[in-house]
C-alpha cells in the first residue's frame, strides 16, 4: 500500500477526557480529606485522654479498698485490659483501611490516566506506524496501527493496519497479542487477498513457541494444525510450500513426544501403555524418523507379554521397510533369543498400516 504524506493536523483533545481528569482530581482530594477527618475523629473517641499521676509508687496504682495483691483487683484489671485490647484492635484495623484508601487516592485512584484522544486522518496514522517500523520501534508502530483501527474502523486503511499491527507484535515476540490481532483479521476479512499471509503468520507464531519433547507439546499441536490449515486452504502459494516443510518438523516433534512417553512406560514394565504410544507413532506419524525405533520397541513389548505373533510381525515389517537399520538388528536378536524368526502374520493391525 503506498505511503501517503499528508500535512499535520492540529491535535484536538476531546471534552470528556478533560472532564474525567478533573473528576479524578476532585475525588482524590475528597478521599484524602475524608480519611484525615475519619482518622482524627476515631482516635479522639477511642483513645482516652492522658492524665498525669499525682502520686508515685504502688499505692497510687491501687483501686480504693483493694490492696495491690487482691484477687478482685486482678479480675477488674484483666477486664479493663480486654476492653482496651479490643478497642486497640478495631482502631488498628480501621487505621490500616484508612491508610490503604489514602495510598490509593495519592497514587492514582483509577490508575494511570490515558492519553487524550486526538483525531487524526487514517493515512497519517498508518504512515506514522510505517515510520516506526522502519526505525524498528515496533511497540510504537503497533500502537499507531491499532489507532487506525480504533479511530477509523471502516476505512480501507484499517484492514491493512490490523495485519501490520499483528506483524509488529510478532517482531516483538508478543505472540499472544499477534494471535489475537490475526484472529480478528481472519474473522473480519476471510476473503481478503492477504488472508493467506494472515494464516501463515498465525502458524509461525505457534511454530516459534515449540519446545523440546520433554515438555508439554500444546504449542506443537497448535502449530501442526495451523500449518496444515495453510497447506489445505492455499495449496499453490509460497506460504503453503514453506508450511509443508515446517509441518514435517512439527509432526516429527509430536512423534518424538510419544516415543519419550512410551520409553518411560517401557522402563517401568508397563507394557500395554507403552504399546499404545508406539502404535500411535506408527499409525499417525508413519513418515517420521521415529518409526524404526517404534517397531523395535513393539517387538520388545509383545515378547514381554507373550504375544509372539505380533512380535514376529513387527520385526518382519521392520526388516522389510528398514533392512539396514540397527533397530532391525536389535529386534532380530530379540526374536532369535526366544527361538523365533521375523514373520508377517495376516490379520495383524500392522498389516493394515503397511
Amino acid at each position: 500500500m503506498p505511503i501517503i504524506q499528508v500535512p499535520n493536523h492540529r491535535s484536538i483533545a476531546c471534552g470528556p477526557c478533560k472532564a474525567m481528569a478533573s473528576l479524578t482530581r476532585v475525588i482524590r482530594v475528597f478521599l484524602t480529606r475524608f480519611t484525615i477527618a475519619l482518622f482524627r475523629e476515631f482516635s479522639e473517641s477511642t483513645l482516652p485522654p492522658m492524665r498525669l499521676l499525682l502520686a508515685v509508687g504502688p499505692a497510687a496504682l491501687e483501686r480504693p479498698g483493694c490492696d495491690a495483691y487482691s484477687p478482685v483487683r486482678h479480675r477488674e484489671t484483666t477486664h479493663e485490659m480486654t476492653i482496651m485490647s479490643l478497642s486497640a484492635g478495631r482502631f488498628l484495623r480501621l487505621a490500616a483501611a484508612c491508610a490503604a484508601v489514602f495510598l490509593l487516592a495519592g497514587c492514582g485512584l483509577f490508575g494511570p490516566s490515558e492519553e487524550p484522544y486526538v483525531e487524526r486522518p487514517p493515512e497519517e496514522l498508518y504512515n506514522t506506524g510505517l515510520a516506526y517500523m522502519q526505525d524498528q520501534e515496533y511497540s510504537k508502530a503497533a500502537k499507531a496501527f491499532d489507532e487506525v483501527d480504533r479511530q477509523h474502523p471502516y476505512s480501507p486503511w484499517a484492514t491493512q493496519a490490523q495485519l501490520m499491527s499483528a506483524f509488529a507484535y510478532y517482531l516483538q515476540d508478543k505472540y499472544d497479542d499477534a494471535l489475537i490481532a490475526l484472529g480478528r483479521f481472519i474473522d473480519l476479512h476471510p476473503g481478503n487477498k492477504s488472508a493467506a499471509y494472515a494464516y501463515y503468520l498465525k502458524a509461525i507464531c505457534y511454530y516459534e513457541q515449540i519446545v523440546d519433547v520433554g515438555r508439554d507439546q500444546k504449542n506443537t499441536q497448535q502449530a501442526f494444525d495451523a500449518l496444515n490449515d495453510v497447506v489445505t486452504r492455499f495449496p499453490n502459494t509460497d506460504y503453503a510450500r514453506d508450511a509443508a516443510l515446517k509441518l514435517d518438523l512439527a509432526r516429527d516433534h509430536l512423534a518424538g513426544k510419544d516415543m519419550e512417553v512410551g520409553r518411560f512406560y517401557l522402563d517401568r514394565k508397563q507394557y500395554l501403555a507403552a504399546i499404545n504410544r508406539f502404535r500411535r507413532v506408527i499409525e499417525e506419524y508413519q513418515t517420521t524418523t521415529h518409526v524404526p525405533e517404534a517397531l523395535e520397541r513393539l517387538t520388545e513389548c509383545y515378547l514381554a507379554i507373550g504375544v509372539k505373533d505380533e512380535a514376529q510381525n513387527a520385526a518382519a515389517v521392520l526388516g522389510y521397510n528398514y533392512p539396514g537399520s540397527d533397530w532391525y538388528q536389535d529386534s532380530y536378536n530379540l526374536l532369535t533369543s526366544a527361538d523365533l524368526q521375523p514373520m508377517k502374520k495376516e490379520g495383524s493391525w500392522l498389516s493394515a498400516v503397511f
